[in-house]
């Protein structure tokens, strides 16, 4: 199985932007995590972060045929991008939505995922390890 963890604007400053909302771990913290992760539930992992809309658009297309499942935050994306979800919804590849913060909890403009249109599953809230729920929700519904 192959997974794409996709992390949209910002993403590339955790541990610098806004700790008490999003924890001290650092991008390369996570995607180290990601990897191990990874390793353990015996699954290859593609990582990838860009702060530009039509750059993780490209990335989702470029997944069809060759990707498993995605696991997304698209950070400000979600509340925002239609393009975002229709690419995923173009390539139909199994995707989770993960946010570190419980954005359902924060301001109003955030309650809005255009992204969760196409998604399975949302995980909001349980910091960096929402990923690692996420690379095992798409790996159980693989083998199931």
């Amino acid at each position: 199985m192959k997974i794409l963890v996709i992390n949209g604007p910002n993403l590339n400053m955790l541990g610098i932007r806004e700790p008490n909302i999003y924890g001290r771990t650092t991008y390369t913290d996570l995607c180290r995590l990601i990897g191990d992760h990874a390793r353990r539930i015996g699954v290859d992992v593609e990582l990838y972060q860009s702060n530009h809309e039509g750059d993780l658009v490209d990335r989702i297309q470029e997944a069809y045929d060759r990707i498993d499942g995605i696991v997304i935050n698209p950070g400000a994306y979600t509340h925002t991008s239609v393009a975002i979800l229709d690419a995923l919804k173009a390539v139909s590849i199994p995707t989770v939505e993960v946010h570190i913060s419980e954005v359902d909890k924060r301001e109003e403009f955030r309650q809005i995922s255009y992204v969760r249109l196409a998604c399975f599953a949302t995980i909001t809230g349980h910091g960096v390890n929402g990923y690692l729920e996420a690379m095992d929700m798409l790996r159980e519904r693989y083998a199931g």
